[in-house]
Parts: structure tokens; C-alpha cells; sequence
């Protein structure tokens, strides 16, 4: 791809900023002949596959890796009715074989249930055989008809990933429940990004579920972006399917199960969460380049620079960063244009008077600069990295609690509520659900919050004025 030296829009803008960083910093290409489909650059698929690799080294402590197939046959698809209704409209179908018609069509997952649990039906047979705890990171494919936007609202999801867990009680499987939103909350603190966790109110959680814990990021436009969901599916699905188990007593149960997803929204929230007017902002964690080595080339030492850059770029990684050498034939600034866009952490610049005084100019993402000894480099540059990635977390909190309002009145939440996310008490009825709603055009998000910026408390409800709990208020992706 050519380098565009072009100014981005302002993220204030963030609209149109997210759709120019997501083309100039080489994360996808939207040129894809279908609606909804996108192609990820090497650039964008490396971030990808570093943030991938952190969340299967959270998952790997508890769970297993597998791989289902793609195809789903309509006669296993159409066993859950009340899951069903809930994908009916964006299920794509493959009703032919070559030119012959097929005697059973098949659904093209868009998510992996009826995939899954059949052979769970098969696998497990006694309580021995519990507690059962796969994942896998696959594509499924839903027939969005909203507007379109890469990472955000797809066709074709391309990094999803599920989880699936049977359990021999209601209650073990809340605890698995409690166990993923601590992986989600480690992951995301890994990645640099405060997040709200709720419940989803009973309309809205996953159909078939007993209850659904949502996991939703503030962009900065103020918008919520639901970037993980963790259910409790209790004997559900495993009712429909026949999973059952034999207990030490020698009786026949049901197993009580649980799902767990995370899509590539996680990298939409690292791109909208941390960028900024220059573009990327990428967490060390799993930015593809950590440092950007830039020798500055002047008057006859450049071979001695080079070499010296050489040495320095094997040294960091052999200690295990990952590390590119700029040298192409560009200017200095050119260079320093090309990095700050795709987000690296750690620029290090090396001239002629760094190498006389055995020093290393570098400068974070954030703009801080810091000249430190050529001795020890490696251990000096992963210090600097892990404090680039507190300060962005700072930011990002930062810009958390600044979004979060509180309201008492239906008129204080619609005069608070643009480019923010309220803080509301509610009784939990339905219809005072559906009035705030209409009275703020947003979404009821959640109660039983977790975020240590929202008192999770008891109120007067903001429609009726009989008690209530705390719930979040958004307009949301």
C-alpha cells in the first residue's frame, strides 16, 4: 500500500476518523465486492494475531481449543425455537450442492450452538466427563441489514471467539460465568481498556439464555460498543439436544452450560478507545511493532548508524520485543509520520551523537521523550514500554469517567445524555423500560453494574418512582 501523508480527520470527527485510520494505517481494506465483508491487510492481521495469541493464553488456563464445522444442517438449526427466533433473519442458507438442490439445507453458522451441542450430546456421559470447557475462534456469518462498518457491524465476523461449558449444577456454571468476566476483565485491562459490565435486561439477553453479563466499552463519540458476552444458558439448550450425564448416584441430569464471545470489536475498541489526531495508539501488549528503530542518517557515518541500528535491533529481539529497522530511503519525519500512525509504542532514534555518547533518544506514542543508555538497552526500552501502556490505560479511564453521567429525571437524562452514558435507578418493569427509551432514543443497557465509576445502588426509578436499582443508559454501535 502507497504511503498517504495525507492529515486524517480529527477524531473529535469520529466517524469519519475511524473509517480513514482503519484504510491509512493498513488495517482493512472495504473494497470487497460484498456488502458487509472486509479484508484484513497483513498490518491489521498482525494486530489481530497478537490479540488473539493474548486471549487464547487467557483461555488456554481453563479451557481447551477445538474447531467446529462452518455448515449447520437445518434439521439441528431449527431444534431450539426460541434461539432460532433470535437469528431468523440473518441466517445465510446454502440450499445447493454444485447445480443439485440440497435434500437438507445447510446454515452457515452465525453462532455455533446447534453446531456444538449435538456433540456435546455424544461426548458426555457421565459426571466424570464434567466439567466440560471448549473454545474455539472462527468465522460466522450474519445477514446484517443495519449499516455496515468495519470491525464493528459485519457480515462475515471473522475473529469469533466462542466458548462452550457444561457444568453438573446451576451453580458451578455461575461460577463459570464469574470466572470468564474475570478473563474479560483481564484481557481488556491488558489491552489498555476500561470496560461496564451488566446485565442485560431480560428482552435483550442471548435467546435461550437464563441470563446474559454483557461487557460494553465507551467510544469516544460516547457511543457504547458491546465488546463481550458472557451467559448462563442453564439446561436449556441441554434439554433440547439430550446432554445428560449419569451423577454418582447413578441418575440421569441435564447439564447446566454456559457460552462466553468475543469478536473482533476488541480491536475496534483498541483502535476508537486509544487513537488519537495522529492515528493508532496501540497497547505494547499487542502492537505487531513495539519499537521503531529510526537511524538518522548524516554526513559519512551512515554505514556506521546502520550497523549500530543492526546490533540494536538484534539485541531487543533476542529479550522478545518485536522490533523493525526503518530504513528506507525516506526523510526522518516521513518515518516518524508512518509509526505514529500505525500506533507503534517506541520510536528510537540513532545518530551520529547518540552513538558518540552511547545514548538512546526514544519517544513514546504519547509524545514523552526519554534518553537512555546505550548499556542495558533492552531492559530500558521494556520499562519505557510498560509505562507507555499505564499511561494510556490513565487516558482511557479518564475518558471513561468523564463520559459517565448521573440523572434522577427523565428530562435531566435527555439533557445529559449526547456523547454520554447515563447512570439511572430502574424497577425493572418493562414498560418504564420501553418510556425511557422513547423519551431518550437510547437503549436500556443494563443493571447489577460493575465499574468502580457507577455506584450500583437503590432509587427512586427515573419513570414511576418506586424503588429501583441502578441501570446504564447509552445510545450505542
Amino acid at each position: 500500500m502507497a504511503e498517504d501523508t495525507g492529515g486524517l480527520p480529527p477524531r473529535s470527527d469520529f466517524s469519519a476518523w475511524y473509517n480513514e485510520v482503519i484504510r491509512r494505517a493498513e488495517i482493512m481494506d472495504v473494497r470487497y465486492p460484498v456488502k458487509g465483508l472486509y479484508v484484513w491487510y497483513p498490518f491489521g492481521f498482525a494486530l489481530r494475531s497478537q490479540t488473539y495469541t493474548l486471549l487464547r493464553g487467557l483461555l488456554n488456563r481453563d479451557h481447551e481449543e477445538t474447531l467446529f464445522p462452518l455448515l449447520i444442517p437445518e434439521t439441528e438449526f431449527m431444534k431450539e425455537a426460541e434461539h432460532i427466533k433470535g437469528f431468523e433473519n440473518e441466517v445465510y442458507w446454502v440450499t445447493h450442492g454444485g447445480l443439485s438442490l440440497l435434500e437438507v439445507k445447510l446454515a452457515l453458522r452465525p453462532t455455533s450452538e446447534t453446531a456444538i451441542y449435538p456433540m456435546y450430546a455424544l461426548w458426555i456421559r457421565s459426571h466424570a466427563d464434567l466439567p466440560l470447557k471448549l473454545y474455539q475462534i472462527v468465522s460466522t456469518f450474519r445477514c446484517e441489514t443495519k449499516h455496515t462498518r468495519p470491525l464493528i457491524r459485519l457480515r462475515e465476523i471473522t475473529s469469533f471467539m466462542e466458548s462452550h461449558t457444561v457444568h453438573a449444577t446451576w451453580d458451578e456454571a455461575n461460577e463459570q460465568v464469574e470466572y470468564e468476566l474475570g478473563l474479560s476483565q483481564e484481557f481488556y485491562r491488558d489491552l489498555g481498556i476500561p470496560i461496564l459490565i451488566s446485565k442485560r435486561p431480560d428482552w435483550d439477553k442471548f435467546p435461550g439464555a437464563d441470563f446474559t453479563m454483557a461487557i460494553d466499552v465507551v467510544m469516544p463519540d460516547g457511543r457504547t460498543l458491546q465488546i463481550g458476552t458472557v451467559h448462563h444458558l442453564g439446561d436449556h439448550f441441554s434439554r433440547t439436544f439430550g446432554i445428560t450425564y449419569e451423577d454418582v448416584n447413578g441418575e440421569q441430569q441435564f447439564g447446566l452450560q454456559t457460552c462466553y464471545g468475543i469478536s473482533e470489536r476488541c480491536i475496534a475498541a483498541i483502535i476508537g478507545v486509544h487513537g488519537d489526531d495522529k492515528g493508532l495508539v496501540l497497547p505494547a501488549t499487542v502492537a505487531p511493532t513495539q519499537v521503531a528503530i529510526i537511524p538518522v542518517i548524516v554526513g559519512k557515518r551512515g554505514d556506521e548508524i546502520l550497523a549500530a541500528g543492526e546490533e540494536l535491533e538484534s539485541e531487543l529481539k533476542q529479550s522478545g520485543l518485536r522490533v523493525k529497522m526503518d530504513t528506507r530511503d525516506m526523510r526522518p519525519g516521513a518515518k516518524y509520520y508512518h509509526w505514529e500512525l500505525h500506533g507503534v509504542p517506541l520510536r528510537v532514534e540513532l545518530g551520529p551523537r547518540d552513538l558518540d555518547s552511547r545514548q538512546l533518544v526514544c519517544v513514546n506514542r504519547l509524545g514523552a521523550k526519554t534518553i537512555i543508555s546505550r548499556e542495558n538497552a533492552a531492559e530500558s526500552v521494556k520499562k519505557l514500554l510498560g509505562e507507555v501502556h499505564d499511561q494510556i490505560l490513565a487516558r482511557a479511564e479518564s475518558h471513561l469517567e468523564s463520559r459517565l453521567m448521573t440523572a434522577t429525571t427523565s428530562e435531566e437524562c435527555c439533557r445529559k445524555l449526547d456523547g454520554n452514558v447515563m447512570a439511572v435507578h430502574w424497577c425493572g418493569c418493562r414498560e418504564c423500560a420501553d418510556k425511557l427509551e422513547e423519551l431518550t432514543n437510547a437503549s436500556l443497557l443494563g443493571t447489577e453494574i460493575r465499574s468502580r465509576y457507577v455506584i450500583d445502588d437503590e432509587g427512586p426509578c427515573i419513570i414511576c418512582s418506586k424503588l429501583g436499582r441502578a441501570a446504564l443508559v447509552g445510545r450505542s454501535y
